[in-house]
């Protein structure tokens, strides 16, 4: 009898586990780990730059010095130490990228919430809009927009990419907003007397919060793409170190051709792993919040109906044995 009381209380205790720790019930896999191992070790890259004894600007040698004698990767075309340079443009383009995440998430939120919640004429209206903007291509938007600004700083060029890049989470959001919007909790939040922005703020935005969650990863990922693109054509931040600074300097002293794969090869892997790590941990993310996509489904439905039938097992054992025992006690009492 106690073994089949343990048998019960043990998926109780299960989700009691789950509830104290929401980690165990999230479904993790080995893919999300290693996409956050990446993205730390990209962040602590561009945090260990304070700590640094070499200053980005600081001149250490002459061009193109081959690592060796205190400097792990060498110099770059102005003398200065790479691993310093790197360290500070991997800061700055983490920047960039997550203030131009933010700006394209908030944008395209909005937009895509109204248009598809309200829906009508103004569904079309902004999903016409939002089409106009995705048809030209937004390298070039941001190109003449980069060339117009006096001076491109950190900010600046961060907004730029954010106000150019929100149009396929718009559409993205529109379409989830347009399914919640049929749900009846809606209708008893407009018989309640609330207003649009608190109906999508309370009652819409928490349903497709996850969307929002992994198109912010796949933005600032896109942004710091964008970004090195725009700073390999010269047209960076100013005065300020980047990973895409770093190889246009890489490229216009010739690096390549001389040999030197220490000016332009150490922000090429960084800029491989920051894309890798976000678009792997957008991916792990995607399993995360849709069961359809989980690995090892099968595995674990066949786990959770063999844990239900040993659960019915363990109830009708003991209610056998209570009519057992309460037959027996009647039995005795009429003898």
């Amino acid at each position: 009898m106690t073994q089949e009381l343990a048998a019960v209380a043990e998926p109780k205790q299960a989700s009691l586990l789950t509830r104290l720790n929401p980690l165990r019930g999230m479904n993790l896999s080995s893919r999300f780990w290693i996409a956050l191992v990446i993205v730390a070790i990209v962040m602590l890259l561009g945090l260990a730059g304070f700590v640094y004894p070499t200053g980005s600007g600081e001149k250490v040698g002459s061009l193109y010095d081959a690592p060796g004698n205190g400097l792990l990767l060498g110099t770059d075309n102005f003398g200065h130490d790479v691993v310093a340079v790197l360290m500070a443009g991997t800061r700055t383009s983490l920047i960039i990228g997550l203030v131009a995440g933010i700006v394209a998430t908030l944008i395209g939120v909005a937009i895509g919430l109204i248009a598809g919640f309200v829906g009508g004429w103004v569904e079309e209206l902004l999903m016409g809009f939002t089409n106009v903007v995705l048809a030209i291509p937004s390298i070039i938007v941001l190109i003449l927009i980069s060339i117009s600004l006096p001076q491109s700083t950190i900010w600046s060029l961060a907004i730029v990419i954010g106000i150019t890049s929100w149009p396929w989470t718009a559409r993205a959001v529109r379409a989830q907003a347009s399914s919640v919007a049929t749900r009846e909790h809606i209708d008893v939040a407009r018989l309640s007397g609330a207003r649009l922005p608190e109906i999508l703020v309370k009652d819409v935005l928490p349903y497709i919060l996850s969307y929002t969650v992994m198109a912010f990863v796949l933005q600032v990922s896109g942004a710091i793409l964008a970004e090195a693109a725009l700073s390999m054509l010269g047209l960076g931040p100013s005065g300020t170190d980047s990973l895409g600074t770093q190889l246009h300097w890489a490229l216009a002293f010739q690096a390549v051709a001389s040999g030197a794969w220490w000016a332009f090869l150490p922000p090429t892997i960084v800029l491989t792993l920051v894309s890798f790590g976000f678009l792997l941990l957008q991916a792990s993310l995607d399993e995360v919040f849709n069961p359809r996509l989980r690995r090892g489904k099968k595995k674990q439905m066949k786990k959770a109906a063999a844990r239900r039938a040993a659960e019915a097992r363990a109830l009708a054992e003991a209610a056998a044995s209570a009519v057992d025992g309460s037959s027996r006690t009647r039995a005795g009492e009429s003898a």
